[in-house]
């Protein structure tokens, strides 16, 4: 049974009621009773963004263990989905996306064309270099695989309405956007 919007808010605090204190308060007390020269204050963000990405991390990679898929290995095969019926990508191109060391890279390119996901194949103006593609097997995988990935996205959304999680995604873009550049 799939929740609504109004589900998803049901029993959520008014916006402008003060939240209980959660652990990451606690840490901030703590923090300006024994180091009162420090200001805590920006762990509220960063220590929150931190412990969410730790759930959500770990919610992913649950959801995709029915695949028998790693989260780096998941996002290899929809770079390569993404990108077309084979995918079509250099090991470089494949860097560039997903963001791994090239002997990260390699690894999993190893696991993926051993479970039979991926092949190898020359590039026909350099047979030095290597074109990844994925397999009809690999394609089924990340098919079945993104619909399981992206129903774990909205199930792990926060109960906001659609006004503040749009507002929450553009604050969470701009900060993105500043550190990463």
């Amino acid at each position: 049974m799939e929740a609504t919007n109004t589900d998803r808010t049901a029993g959520v605090a008014d916006p402008g009621e003060k939240p209980a204190p959660d652990a990451i308060d606690r840490l901030l007390a703590r923090w300006r009773e024994v180091r009162p020269d420090l200001d805590p204050s920006p762990l509220a963000l960063v220590g929150r963004v931190l412990v969410l990405a730790e759930h959500l991390k770990r919610s992913v990679e649950t959801a995709l263990e029915k695949h028998q898929l790693t989260l780096g290995q998941f996002d290899i095969l929809a770079t390569l989905r993404r990108h077309g019926k084979k995918g079509g990508l250099t090991p470089s191109q494949l860097l560039e996306s997903v963001m791994l060391s090239s002997g990260g890279m390699t690894a999993r390119l190893d696991a993926l064309a051993e479970a039979g996901y991926i092949v190898r194949k020359p590039t026909p103006h350099d047979r030095r270099m290597v074109v990844i593609e994925l397999t009809a097997k690999g394609r089924r995988v990340i098919d079945q695989a993104t619909k399981t990935r992206f129903q774990e996205a909205k199930d792990s959304l926060p109960p906001f309405n659609a006004d503040e999680q749009a507002q929450l995604a553009g604050l969470l873009r701009r900060w993105l956007a500043q550190i990463a550049g």
